[in-house]
């Protein structure tokens, strides 16, 4: 079956769920098709996996045994080479000749495992919802073939979160009036009814060192279906309002964790 597709596909599905059943699903769903997945042979002198598929250790962690299978696959002879990428974090150590060139996939996929492993248990043992969230997105991400670079970057598993500026039945209200997002995360508000309508953000309840002219509008959003949005990069507690309907109650909370 195409794992990458699968993966595309699940995390997809997961993403229109509620957020904490989408956790779950996303979990489930990433170890089901790893559990799945053809694992390669693997010699002895390269990964050492117990016959009754009892977890393994490596580095005094616990590991999946169908990663260290995947993680020293196609090292070929270098086995050892492959290891002392393992326990490296950037893996310069290697040093390689022209003629070892068709080696690099080896030590290449060993760090891509373990990552990926150190990711699945983020997402099983870490309480922040923050944290599991950005560890499932990488994990899926490399199960999904990306590499180790591309998952890492800045704002790969960012998301955009949606506000109304007035509700459906024209009250004067941000809907939803409190958002919980992650750093990196950005929020995008529509003007929904009632307008104009702006976001002013109270320069006396943002976190230290936050500009208030840096995020609020410059403006005001007249038209229907008008958007303004905003990337978050500070955690903190920020409160803002609608500076023609304050008087009204048009006020809101945003938490960045």
């Amino acid at each position: 079956p195409n794992i990458a597709g699968a993966c595309t596909s699940l995390v997809a599905l997961a993403r229109s769920a509620h957020p904490e059943s989408a956790m779950n699903f996303k979990i489930t769903s990433l170890v089901a098709l790893l559990a799945f997945a053809d694992a390669a042979p693997v010699k002895e002198d390269v990964a050492q996996v117990s016959e009754d598929n009892e977890v393994a250790e490596h580095r005094g962690r616990s590991l999946f045994p169908i990663l260290i299978k995947c993680a020293f696959h196609g090292c070929s002879a270098t086995g050892p080479r492959a290891r002392s990428a393992a326990r490296s974090p950037s893996g310069k150590e290697i040093v390689m000749s022209a003629s070892e060139a068709n080696i690099v996939k080896g030590p290449v996929k060993a760090l891509e495992m373990l990552a990926l492993n150190d990711d699945l248990n983020t997402v099983v043992m870490s309480n922040d919802m923050c944290t599991r969230r950005n560890a499932m997105a990488r994990a899926a991400g490399l199960a999904a073939g990306l590499a180790l670079s591309a998952v890492n970057a800045p704002g790969f598993a960012a998301e955009t979160k949606m506000v109304k500026m007035g509700s459906d039945s024209g009250q004067l209200v941000f809907v939803p009036d409190e958002i919980k997002i992650c750093k990196g995360d950005t929020v995008t508000w529509v003007n929904n009814k009632g307008g104009p309508h702006n976001v002013v953000f109270d320069e006396e309840a943002i976190p230290s060192g936050v500009s208030v002219e840096s995020i609020s509008m410059d403006g005001q959003l007249g038209d229907e279906g008008e958007t303004f949005s905003k990337t978050f990069n500070t955690a903190g507690d920020y409160s803002y309002y609608c500076e023609p309907h304050r008087g009204a109650g048009m006020n809101a909370q945003l938490i960045v964790s």
